[in-house]
């Protein structure tokens, strides 16, 4: 019987969605088939040091901020030099620092399969407002919008106001780069507007103003590459303005209906634009992809895509799969896969050339 595979289970970081993913994680790896895998917790701490050595869960839970290797190009603990390279590295970090990009480009420095989509799909899909530019670009339905830069806002924010006074009340102010709705308000009159813009700005230089929309808010769970399995849609019945993050994490007022109840042939309409909202973006292993479906004319807008979606208890990516036919334990096994087959195809790839002179000397 081959050994288990040591999968190097990330977590933490330093994005406001710090405390969500140690949840994540700590779901995942209680899920993890400990006849196939081995988990060995890599926490990120909120100063960005890796947590390797003892429990990296109740260290990163307690706040630890561990003093950094005295090695300038390491990011690891002091004392962690010498640690092996897990055989996976399966990332739980959500929002900046760990669904942006920054560290799929390090992971691939370490030659190392990790889960989720690479570097590209990571850097598009995390900017709310490049991910909506490309999704229009492919002729994807997507609500109005005004996108805007602290920059833009500091040289002529009466400008600013008035394209965004366009989208009509109510609007909802947002972070370009924040997940879990931190940092989201809605805003129903035009004075609350600049603070709301300012507020968002703590957490990004680029925000997005987007026209409220009173809809139903349906989620759909896609797994795989460039033919993906797609799952059954889901409805956040919203208790209340909306789904923010007291209401996700803290209070659970509300509530979801798995599958969604939805008119004939919607649901299908629903399942293809996630499909190629999916793949627009070159996503990869999993995403989330959330809708708006406009209450009286069933008008369907994509809202956004979460490429490190939760893993928690109460989390729709995993319960839209397992309603789909696919179990906890064997979602996580399908990612771990995925991971090692697209690094096993790039590797294949040619990384180098010569020109057969020295012509370069």
């Amino acid at each position: 019987m081959s050994k288990p595979l040591i999968v190097g289970l990330l977590f933490g970081g330093e994005s406001p969605e710090h405390e969500v993913s140690i949840v994540t994680a700590r779901s995942i790896a209680q899920h993890l088939d400990p006849a196939r895998f081995a988990v060995r917790p890599m926490g990120i701490a909120r100063n960005g040091v890796w947590v390797m050595l003892g429990d990296p869960f109740a260290r990163l839970s307690a706040g630890e901020q561990p003093p950094r290797s005295q090695h300038p190009f390491l990011p690891l603990e002091k004392g962690a030099e010498l640690c092996e390279l897990p055989d996976v590295f399966f990332n739980a970090i959500h929002g900046a620092g760990g669904e942006d990009g920054q560290l799929q480009g390090y992971l691939e420095l370490l030659h190392r399969p990790y889960t989720g989509a690479g570097l590209l799909a990571m850097a598009a899909g995390m900017d709310k407002w490049i991910t909506k530019r490309i999704w229009e670009s492919e002729g994807l339905p997507v609500g109005p919008f005004v996108g805007l830069t602290e920059e833009q806002w500091r040289r002529s924010p009466d400008e600013v106001l008035n394209s965004v006074r366009v989208l009509g009340l109510p609007v909802f102010v947002k972070p370009a780069n924040t997940g879990s709705s931190i940092g989201i308000q809605k805003i129903k009159n035009l004075e609350g507007i600049p603070k709301a813009i300012e507020d968002a700005l703590n957490f990004d230089r680029r925000v997005l103003v987007e026209r409220g929309i009173d809809a139903r808010e349906i989620e759909i769970a896609v797994l795989g590459g460039d033919d993906p399995f797609v799952s059954v849609p889901g409805e956040i019945l919203v208790a209340g303005e909306f789904y923010d993050f007291k209401d996700k994490y803290l209070d659970g007022k509300s509530s979801t209906a798995i599958p969604a109840d939805l008119p004939g042939g919607l649901a299908e309409r629903l399942r293809t634009y996630a499909r190629a909202a999916f793949r627009s973006l070159d996503a990869y292993g999993m995403a989330r992809m959330d809708f708006f479906l406009e209450r009286g004319t069933n008008r369907i807008f994509l809202n956004e895509i979460n490429l490190i979606p939760g893993f928690t208890s109460i989390s729709m990516y995993p319960k839209l799969m397992e309603a789909s036919g696919i179990s906890y334990t064997d979602l996580l096994a399908r990612l771990i896969e995925l991971a090692g087959a697209r690094h096993e195809q790039m590797k294949s790839k040619a990384h180098g050339f010569e020109s057969g002179s020295n012509w370069f000397a």
